[in-house]
């Protein structure tokens, strides 16, 4: 293989690497819960861990409750904004796809153009 074909075939790996990247770095950096990574380094008993859940799940009721008879209900229809993602990753990727696709096709273009010319 000559050195032009290595070049080649590595700036196209790395191209297509980077397209495969892209979206799976946004999709990782878009999670806004943190994971815990360390223990507390209490030792609880599986009674005391259960006591513990029960309690803050009456806690967790208590206030959804609380919160519910303030707000309006409906969603949308009481005005609030629909939650949702703009899909730009999406249209990125795509592009990023038709954009590889089309390079390696005028590359299979070029080789058969050349065969015919030489050979």
């Amino acid at each position: 293989m000559s050195r032009q074909l290595t070049l080649r075939f590595a700036v196209l790996t790395a191209v297509a690497t980077g397209a495969m990247l892209v979206p799976v770095g946004a999709a990782v950096a878009d999670d806004p819960t943190p994971t815990p990574t360390a223990a507390t380094g209490e030792d609880k008993t599986a009674a005391e861990k259960k006591a513990e859940d029960a309690k803050k799940a009456k806690e967790l009721e208590a206030r959804k409750a609380k919160a519910g008879k303030d707000l309006p209900r409906g969603g949308v229809a009481a005005g609030e904004a629909p939650a949702g993602d703009t899909g730009t990753g999406t249209l990125v990727g795509s592009a990023t796809g038709a954009l590889l696709l089309a390079g390696a096709g005028t590359i299979v273009l070029r080789r058969r153009a050349a065969g015919r010319h030489n050979g």
